[in-house]
């Protein structure tokens, strides 16, 4: 008895090194510099600099299509289905709803412009984002359907009680792997805000 003590101890020693390890090396990939407008717990309002975004659109639920959209994805920044460079890779992953589903995007790293990042295979596309405005909600845990709306719910009262108008749809973020812990995980629901007149 005493050995499979040890032996389990030994087990959930290991893990956490190794999902601290994963979260270790997430802290290290680059995402988007943004300025804190304001502050109120778990809330921000954020100042957004323009960036480039390589998107790919998939239908279906919101896992099914977050997953099925992040293997082009992935071929496009490592170079496996297309000539040319990698991309270093960055945090969040975003997703949010459209007409036919959801569109997944990976942001490019800072500095990159349409005029110089590897033309995409497929259907992954590559968009410019302008600089935007946007209330955001951090939150740890799983990437639950019911996680997402809960904080998105939450997100929206806040920005109705702040006196700001939302700019289309929440968007989830995801700044880390599925392997880190869901209690380690950084998550964000964000839905871009107008402009002060």
């Amino acid at each position: 008895m005493g050995k499979v003590l040890i032996a389990a101890a030994v087990v959930v020693t290991a893990a956490a090194v190794v999902g601290g390890a994963r979260v270790w090396a997430s802290q290290d990939v680059e995402t988007p510099a943004y300025q804190v407008e304001a502050a109120q717990g778990a809330f921000e309002v954020r100042q957004y600099s323009a960036m480039v975004a390589a998107q790919v659109d998939r239908q279906g639920a919101r896992g099914a299509a977050v997953r099925a959209a992040f293997s082009p994805l992935a071929g496009y920044i490592f170079a496996k289905d297309r000539p040319g460079e990698k991309i270093a890779m960055t945090a969040p992953v975003t997703q949010e709803p459209d007409d036919n589903g959801w569109t997944v995007s990976f942001i490019m790293p800072e500095g990159r412009t349409l005029a110089d990042l590897p033309t995409p295979a497929g259907d992954v596309t590559l968009v410019d984002i302008p600089p935007r405005r946007m209330a955001a909600m951090s939150f740890s845990g799983r990437w639950t359907d019911a996680r997402f709306q809960q904080h998105s719910d939450q997100l929206l009262a806040w920005v109705t009680a702040q006196g700001l108008t939302t700019v289309g749809d929440v968007e989830f973020a995801y700044y880390n792997d599925p392997f880190t812990p869901a209690f380690m995980r950084r998550n964000e629901v964000m839905v871009e805000i107008a402009s002060r007149q």
